[in-house]
């Protein structure tokens, strides 16, 4: 019998969604930062065997909306809860349940689907301290199973897989098996862009980021491929910082996002880069739309 299904993983900003799918997937799909709003998209990733298909989808951070760019992602985490047949709920090694984990908590409460709470960064905790934790969750009485897991060491991720597949109906081969996302390339070098536009940039800076990617080319006579981005912000004093003394800040982003994009693509890559300014485009509706968050 052949195993599939779609599984959403939710919770708040930074609590190490990215991290578990990428871990899971083997490769790097989902951007990762510290910053809040780093996920925006709705991401799919496949996780094939031989006897089961796993479609995760991994959403943004839930969190109260500051625009419309916020009000996009919310909407796109909500809506996921009804297209699964899972779904894993994601909260870190914090002693007590925060005010984003409560309002997910009551978003998830009563729906019919089963749901796997995942404690993460378990590699932080004392193994009292995470009976502790467990033994608070059950005591909600609306887990269908409590897994801690430390995502950025794999620690237990093996047992949340089997938990999946105990779980799943019994349906057909989605995908063909060696496809591991639905997102095309352009998608994926653009998110490397801004990752390492996030690493790099102030706080206030990277949450009005947005990057372009222009053009895509193969060189005939070389090994080579062109990349040409720009990085959109939303004031010109932002435009300054992006791009740095001697413009030195845009030259680092750059030399980082290069080498993730060569292991991409498997290739040597010429990464041209341009930062331009498009005024506060998050609160405009329109403009929110035409940068692919629809």
């Amino acid at each position: 019998m052949h195993r599939s299904g779609f599984v959403t993983v939710i919770g708040r900003p930074n609590v190490g969604k990215s991290t578990l799918l990428n871990q899971i997937i083997g490769e790097k799909i989902s951007i990762i930062s510290d910053k809040p709003q780093t996920t925006r998209n709705k991401i799919l990733m496949v996780y094939t065997e031989e006897e089961f298909q796993i479609v995760f989808l991994d959403t943004p951070g839930i969190q109260i909306p500051k625009n419309k760019l916020g009000e996009y992602m919310l909407k796109v985490s909500k809506e996921t809860l009804e297209e699964v047949e899972i779904v894993s709920f994601m909260v870190d090694e914090s002693k007590e349940i925060g005010r984003l984990d409560k309002y997910i908590i009551d978003e998830i409460k009563d729906i019919k689907t089963p749901i796997i709470l995942l404690i993460n960064k378990i590699d932080k905790l004392e193994k009292d301290e995470i009976n502790e934790l467990v033994s608070k969750y059950e005591n909600m009485n609306m887990f269908t199973k409590i897994i801690p897991i430390s995502a950025i060491k794999g620690e237990n991720i093996d047992l949340y897989i089997e938990a999946i597949k105990e779980l799943l109906p019994e349906g057909p081969r989605y995908f063909p098996e060696d496809m591991i996302t639905d997102k095309p390339e352009r998608f994926i070098i653009s998110e490397i862009i801004r990752e390492k536009a996030l690493e790099n940039l102030s706080e206030e800076v990277p949450h009005g980021i947005f990057v372009d990617i222009e053009s895509i080319s193969e060189r005939e006579d070389k090994d080579l491929i062109d990349v040409h981005a720009t990085i959109y912000c939303e004031k010109e004093s932002h435009k300054g910082i992006i791009i740095g003394k001697r413009g030195r800040m845009l030259k680092d982003i750059g030399q980082k996002a290069r080498m993730d994009i060569e292991k991409l693509l498997g290739s040597r890559v010429n990464l041209q880069l341009w930062v331009k300014v498009e005024k506060n485009w998050r609160e405009k509706e329109g403009k929110v739309k035409h940068f692919g968050y629809k």
